[in-house]
């Protein structure tokens, strides 16, 4: 079943009974979860995301982003970490169950054709639409995207030893995101665990060597593009703004109805008319970094 409901704020939203295809767990308590929903991958956006029931038993929705959509096939794909009551329910549903879904919800990333030179950076649940931007950029052709990836925990997939040159990456800077390379986009992995390949520190140090790699020229063409915990996010902001760039953020908070009627998701942000408190769910959850009240 489907049904649509137009708001100004807004594009359509959909309701749909999603089946699952593939459920597959991953150490950390991490799960890819790829669904049928022809309605939500048709009309997703990379910074989407839907608001999943996890369990009949449980009233309150999850809200969860988008990794990755195909409209061909209808589907979608949720990379999530059970963490609570409502995803460890969710963790346990089968493939050939049903799940409610709501979605696309949300403003997605905008991505500035001037500035062809695209740094992803996704931090832990963060990840899922730093792919679905790269996805969307590798396909129109003229992007140079690199995606920098930092997880504390290991990551839901088998590094895989890169053969795409990153400039100012230390040499053994090598680990990579095996579907990205797949895609011939250029992929870096950091923890702070001592993970084979991997960057030693923050994800905003090793963006930082490479933009200093680049001549001022190239810097031009840089676009920041970044999701994850609050505090990388403002770490992230400091630095386009050090660099002089132009930054957008996907912000997370807590969501209860996820399409703007209960406004227990807001956040401050500087707008032409004073700071305003401002809806994660749909005025954002993209922002224009520089807007953020950090």
């Amino acid at each position: 079943m489907t049904v649509t409901a137009e708001r100004p704020h807004r594009d359509t939203l959909y309701v749909e009974d999603a089946v699952v295809l593939e459920h597959d767990s991953y150490p950390g308590e991490q799960f890819i979860l790829r669904v049928r929903a022809p309605e939500c991958a048709t009309h997703a956006r990379p910074g989407s995301f839907a608001h999943i029931r996890c369990s009949a038993s449980l009233p309150m929705r999850r809200p969860l982003s988008i990794m990755r959509a195909d409209p061909q096939q209808g589907t979608v794909e949720f990379l999530y970490k059970a963490v609570g009551t409502g995803t460890r329910a969710l963790s346990e549903r089968r493939p050939g169950e049903t799940l409610s879904l709501i979605g696309p919800i949300g403003s997605p990333f905008r991505p500035d054709p001037g500035r062809p030179r695209a740094l992803l950076l996704g931090g832990g649940v963060g990840i899922p639409p730093m792919v679905f931007l790269a996805d969307h950029l590798r396909r129109e052709g003229h992007w140079k995207p690199l995606v920098l990836m930092g997880s504390e925990v290991p990551f839901p997939f088998d590094a895989r030893p890169s053969a795409i040159m990153v400039p100012g990456a230390p040499p053994a800077v090598i680990a990579a995101m095996p579907l990205l390379e797949d895609w011939g986009v250029a992929s870096r992995l950091t923890s702070q665990q001592g993970y084979p390949g991997c960057f030693e520190g923050y994800i905003t140090d090793l963006a930082r060597h490479w933009l200093e790699a680049l001549d001022d020229e190239q810097r031009r063409e840089v676009s920041v593009y970044a999701c994850g915990p609050h505090r990388m996010l403002a770490a992230a902001a400091r630095l386009a703004t050090e660099y002089e760039l132009p930054c957008q953020v996907s912000l997370e908070e807590y969501m209860a109805c996820a399409v703007g009627g209960c406004a227990g998701c807001t956040v401050l942000i500087n707008t032409p008319d004073g700071q305003a408190m401002k809806r994660v769910c749909v005025d954002g959850p993209v922002f224009d970094a520089a807007t953020v009240v950090w």
